[in-house]
């Protein structure tokens, strides 16, 4: 007889991070990206199964622009951690390009890498279009062909006709990245079962996913990598040993929130305000308190979606304070 779900995965979840190299006010960009190399070699320390780096252009806040290259420096950096993309925006690049990055990628550090792939354009429409050819891309209506087109690339089957008939990703290497599909719509998360790939929900934009999870699982085609339905989920996490302290951290995001995500990361209006978790409100899903609170709520969360694993998205103004988080959580799920 098979388990409850609670009581298969409540001991089992695995912990990872989403890194979105979030640039702190009075912070210069190339800081924030060291910070992420830093906040990768901690991580690894504390045992966190994979480190991703997101994508993002035209965003004075968020440093990360090219994650294939931070991804190199972080993997270089540490030693155990899975290193990867949380994504990348494929609808911007050529099938065969992204391919070669991370060919290039996993013949430096053989099964570490994950590529994931995502189908927004992590940007606003003027940006996307520069950096869409001046709108000549395949886009994200052709998204579904140009998963199957890096797959089998990655493979090294050969694609039989169109501009990559007869092309090869180099260099070979013995093994291939591992292959995500990043959703948070059902869209992106039927692409995913459609080719027999594992799926990352992104809860921390769309908190309504579990349905569309289940479906994920419902109509998942087996693939030669896969036999059965992966899923690992996206939380947005603020933790801190008080709640005044998570108060102040959850104050600094929502200011930022409140200003369009345009500019650097503020600090809180007061460091002496006595602001409290009962009278703030995050303005998305996600999941905020003392270490021994968020652990029940991450559980229910995993529950929820009957996820494998979490991400875990932890944006503030200080970077000590994010390390701590990261760490707090780690010492919950180690119990």
């Amino acid at each position: 007889m098979r388990l409850p779900y609670t009581l298969m995965r409540i001991c089992s979840v695995r912990l990872s991070v989403l890194d979105q190299t979030p640039v702190p006010e009075g912070v210069s960009p190339a800081q924030a990206l060291r910070n992420s190399v830093d906040l990768a070699s901690f991580v690894d320390e504390l045992g966190y199964h994979r480190y991703w780096v997101a994508e993002h252009h035209g965003m004075h806040g968020l440093a990360g622009s090219s994650p294939e290259i931070l991804i190199g420096h972080i993997a270089e950096n540490t030693h155990q951690i899975r290193v990867g993309s949380g994504g990348v925006m494929l609808s911007h690049y050529s099938p065969l390009k992204v391919a070669e990055n991370f060919q290039v990628l996993q013949a430096l550090h053989p099964n570490r890498i994950d590529m994931g792939l995502g189908r927004a354009p992590g940007s606003d429409a003027r940006t996307a279009y520069a950096l869409q050819s001046f709108g000549n891309a395949s886009g994200s209506d052709r998204y579904l062909e140009s998963v199957i087109e890096i797959r089998t690339l990655l493979r090294r089957e050969t694609i039989e006709t169109g501009p990559l008939a007869g092309v090869e990703a180099l260099p070979l290497t013995e093994t291939m990245p591992e292959l995500w599909l990043l959703a948070s719509s059902e869209g992106s998360a039927s692409v995913a079962a459609h080719c027999g790939l594992p799926l990352s929900w992104a809860h921390f934009i769309n908190g309504n996913g579990s349905e569309i999870c289940n479906l994920y699982r419902k109509h998942f085609r087996a693939s030669f990598e896969h036999s059965e339905p992966v899923v690992s989920v996206g939380v947005n996490v603020l933790c801190a040993e008080s709640e005044e302290e998570v108060a102040l951290m959850l104050e600094s995001l929502e200011l930022w929130r409140k200003d369009g995500l345009r500019g650097p990361i503020p600090k809180s209006v007061n460091k002496e305000s006595q602001s409290s978790l009962s009278v703030l409100s995050p303005s998305r899903p996600m999941v905020v308190g003392t270490p021994a609170s968020v652990h029940e709520q991450l559980l229910s969360v995993a529950n929820a979606y009957e996820a494998e694993e979490l991400l875990i998205v932890t944006i503030c103004h200080d970077h000590d304070q994010r390390k701590n988080s990261y760490k707090l959580i780690a010492e919950q799920f180690d119990q």
